[in-house]
């Protein structure tokens, strides 16, 4: 615009510069003002997506931590300098753009002429052109301004082959200084600029430009590297010991792992009678339900038919029954759309429209069949928990959308459950209770523009047109935790395992939110997508952010029923939660307003301890001569139940436990560190073993770390899991629970205590039919414990215990009153469950042998009857044989079981 308003009136173009201006002349007015709107809506949009960057800057706190470099404090380089290399990178593009059109107009219209070797340049283009060049070289110069600080950020050589995350030897006294210079540099070209656009002449500015060119390249580039490779490699222990120091403070201040209690614990590996004794409280409290088996238990047992359906994965969680806190394994029983038997969009959008109910196990008992012990179950609920709202309309498997409500008096037509005389899940029949959805989860359907745009939104014109909406109506959705917790709060990462928990007679999801940034000076950073992977954890469909700073910073709560969102705020001195307080004003609720009932849900995250252990894996060492060597790196194991082939990190557990060094049993996550070592036999071994407490308290999130002898060989859980592979009397115990392949031997998870002065391994061990894979299950039926080089095999915790410790272990386990009788579990549907004997003894008697062949035989005569059954498509024939081979494997399970 500047360009057209100055150009020469009465300039002599030459003919092919005139056919130009012709051709443009008509679109002259529309390029001048739509290409900057077209360029300003572009870098609008672009720049909106910055708005977190924009308002944090503007909404800025303290952390009141300053840097060891610059000594700025944290939010200098947390708010701040992403703000200003933000609108420096945006202000840079917005004037070569300028220019970029300034010089194109200025030599259309005649502003710059160019004739043979001579350059001719009117008053005004050479103003509005050097002054466009000043800008933008003195923009450059206060990039490589800030550069300086974002070294401390960026990852740095230390020696020639490793890395930190800081500025480094080479940064502090090269790379730094270089970047003053030559922010100095460009400064004087810009100045040289602003003079040629009131002097005239050029050759200075451009000459200085050359040399800002050349600068850059010596200064910037070339010199540093010969004082990393000539001075620094070879002295990079000492050289780079402050800089290591000040990476290890920072990274360990900014992942809350800096005031971790390391205990030197010298394991034991010997075993003597007793030896539990002062660990009863732990004892008692070992779970050997395994949350990643039972859900298929879950199922057939409490799913109800084809109308529900549980996580793959449940959850671990702790409730108070008859004065005692006890650690359950929970699931909400949720609709399950998918295998409705009469799919349709009214049914699948009005009828199915919610789960139903809690189920919840004792961790550490099970039935005398090892199915497991719940102690709350069915529909309606009844058990343990008392009385709540158990309808489930927001889950983790909700129907994508739903639309409940009806005027007063309006007959119901939402399916709740099954009924008709029975109770329990088994007995339910196909009638179903209805009901009618009183909340306010959902926008109504109250206008025609309501209706169209949901309508579109779903690809669903039946919105639009069915009689069955009514002004009443309303659409439920986004009804995942996570997704409605984001659309509140999307400033929070959310943990990866949203759990739900009664609490004040309401079903809530209790999900984890996280404050974090990737830009604390000095701290290591770590990829969330794969920091959290384990066998509970798979990778994430989406990549999260690179974080080197966390905060568990948010409890938030969904109420199941109603949807409502409540974040409560956990860490309330974290300053990222507070400037993010300041941009969204009392969406956070203080501490205080949490209910009794609530935090004794509460529990340390999955999550954040995982990134916590990740950085411990090398940050437990604080010296930085050690840290540098990383002879002491350590990792964590791979789940040693899962195949070889698809190696994965074996998860944290939750369990009630008093660690040593700590006053009292509480509800604990632990995982535990191996070396990091290329050899076989190093890795094998334990060196180390962290927990959190878990409960909310005044002990809640302090850790602790056991720390191994480096000369003890406490075996680590590979090396466990391989001795119990290998072991002959477990190997034959094994082959007759797979009495005779038709049934499946599963190893549950592999736990580690640090009790009886060293380390104790549990692992339940289950036995499903290998038959009707739909609808058998996993049934509990032994126990493998390990401590030191000495296992036991048992069909109860309690017994392998008392076995291990020379007939008497001091203590009880909680399922010291379950029997170990044959049994096969059948669900709602219409196959067989597996059960299994629970013989003491590798061997069998002369009688019990003979049981068990006649069972086999008459297993393998009633397969042979069923099949022959189906292909002559003779059902009840089939349906004789069923329960033929079920009396078979009970037989045979009765027989080993003595």
């Amino acid at each position: 615009f500047i360009a057209f308003r100055a150009r020469p009136v009465y300039a002599k173009l030459n003919s092919q510069l005139d056919r130009y201006q012709q051709v443009i002349e008509p679109l002259r007015r529309l390029a001048m003002y739509g290409i900057p709107i077209v360029i300003g809506i572009f870098m609008g949009v672009s720049t909106a997506t910055r708005w977190p960057t924009v308002l944090q800057f503007l909404n800025r706190t303290s952390f009141g931590t300053v840097d060891p470099q610059f000594h700025l404090d944290i939010s200098f380089y947390v708010y701040e300098l992403p703000f200003y290399r933000g609108v420096v990178a945006y202000a840079s593009a917005a004037v070569i753009v300028a220019g970029l059109a300034a010089l194109a107009t200025n030599y259309l219209y005649g502003g710059i002429r160019i004739s043979g070797r001579e350059v001719r340049v009117t008053r005004s283009a050479r103003i509005q052109l050097a002054l466009t060049a000043a800008i933008y070289v003195a923009l450059q110069a206060v990039s490589v301004w800030l550069d300086q600080y974002a070294t401390l950020t960026d990852e740095s050589p230390i020696g020639a082959s490793a890395t930190i995350t800081g500025a480094g030897y080479t940064d502090v006294n090269a790379t730094i200084p270089s970047k003053v210079i030559l922010a100095g540099i460009a400064a004087l070209v810009a100045v040289l600029f602003i003079l040629t656009a009131a002097i005239g002449r050029w050759r200075l500015p451009l000459i200085a430009t050359g040399l800002l060119i050349v600068s850059s390249l010596v200064i910037g580039s070339i010199y540093p590297a010969i004082v990393q490779n000539l001075q620094v490699n070879a002295s990079a222990r000492t050289l780079e010991a402050k800089y290591i120091k000040y990476n290890i403070d920072a990274t360990r201040k900014a992942y809350g792992v800096n005031d971790v209690n390391v205990v030197q614990y010298n394991a034991t590996t010997d075993v003597e009678a007793g030896q539990l004794r002062a660990d009863a409280e732990t004892t008692a409290q070992i779970r050997i339900l395994d949350p990643a088996q039972v859900s298929k238990t879950f199922g057939q047992l409490q799913q109800v038919r084809q109308y529900y359906q549980f996580a793959p994965q449940l959850d671990v969680d702790r409730y108070k029954i008859k004065g005692r806190t006890q650690d359950t394994v929970i699931a909400v029983r949720e609709l399950d759309s998918a295998n409705q038997s009469s799919n349709s969009w009214y049914n699948d959008t009005l009828v199915y429209t919610h789960g139903y109910g809690i189920v919840a196990a004792y961790g550490n008992q099970r039935t005398v069949n090892g199915e497991p012990k719940f102690l709350e179950s069915d529909i309606p609920p009844k058990g343990a928990l008392g009385s709540f709202q158990p309808r489930i309309y927001f889950g983790e498997q909700s129907p994508e959308y739903s639309i409940v409500g009806a005027p007063q008096g309006s007959k119901d037509v939402e399916f709740d459950y099954p009924s008709g005389g029975g109770t329990t899940a088994s007995d339910a029949s196909s009638d179903g209770a209805t009901t009618t959805y009183s909340g306010n989860g959902g926008p109504k359907l109250d206008t025609f523009l309501k209706k169209l745009t949901y309508a579109i939104h779903f690809g669903a014109q039946e919105i639009l047109f069915s009689t069955s909406i009514n002004d009443k109506s309303q659409i439920l959705y986004d009804r995942d935790p996570k997704t409605r917790i984001e659309k509140v709060a999307p400033y929070l990462t959310l943990d990866s395992d949203p759990y739900p928990a009664v609490v004040n007679g309401r079903v809530v999801w209790i999900v984890d939110g996280y404050t974090t940034t990737a830009d604390y000076p000095y701290s290591r950073v770590e990829q969330l997508s794969n920091t959290i992977v384990d066998t509970y954890t798979p990778q994430p469909g989406y990549a999260l952010d690179d974080v080197n700073y966390i905060r568990n910073s948010v409890k938030a709560t969904v109420d199941a029923y109603s949807g409502k969102v409540t974040l409560f705020a956990w860490d309330d001195k974290d300053p990222v939660l507070k400037t993010w307080e300041k941009i969204f004003p009392s969406t956070v609720k203080p501490q205080s307003d949490m209910s009794a009932q609530l935090l004794a849900h509460v529990r340390y995250p999955a999550d954040l301890f995982k990134v916590q252990r990740s950085i411990l894996q090398t940050y437990h060492v604080t010296d930085s001569g050690a840290f540098y060597s990383g002879v002491d790196a350590w990792s964590v194991p791979n789940d040693p139940t899962q195949p070889k082939s698809s190696a994965v990190a074996q998860p944290p557990y939750y369990l009630t436990m008093q660690v040593p060094d700590t006053k009292a049993p509480a509800f604990t996550l632990y995982s535990t560190f191996i070396p990091k070592s290329r050899s076989a036999a190093s890795k094998s071994v334990l060196t180390g073993y962290l927990s959190v407490d878990a409960d909310a308290g005044p002990n809640y999130g302090k850790m602790t770390l056991l720390t191994l002898p480096k000369q003890d060989t406490v075996p680590g859980p590979g090396q466990v899991q391989n001795t119990f592979d290998s072991d002959p009397t477990v190997s034959t115990e094994l082959n007759q629970l797979r009495i005779g392949g038709q049934t499946q031997v599963i190893y549950g998870n592999l736990l580690t205590l640090p009790v009886g002065g060293g380390l104790l391994y549990v692992q339940p061990v289950y036995v499903q039919s290998s038959e009707n894979a739909d609808t058998s299950y996993p049934l509990l039926q032994k126990v493998l414990v390990a401590f030191g080089d000495k296992i036991a095999f048992e069909s109860t915790l309690d017994a392998a215990l008392d076995k291990l410790f020379g007939g008497d272990s001091g203590a009880s386990a909680g399922d010291n009153g379950a029997g170990g009788s044959s049994g096969s579990g059948s669900g709602t549907g219409s196959g067989t469950g597996a059960g299994t004997g629970t013989g003491t003894g590798a061997g069998l008697t002369q009688a019990q042998a003979a049981a068990l062949q006649a069972a086999l035989s008459d297993y393998q005569t009633a397969l042979a009857d069923r099949t022959a059954a189906y292909a002559a498509n003779d059902l009840v024939g089939a349906a004789k044989a069923d329960q033929a081979m079920q009396a078979a494997i009970k037989a045979a399970m009765a027989a080993i079981g003595g």
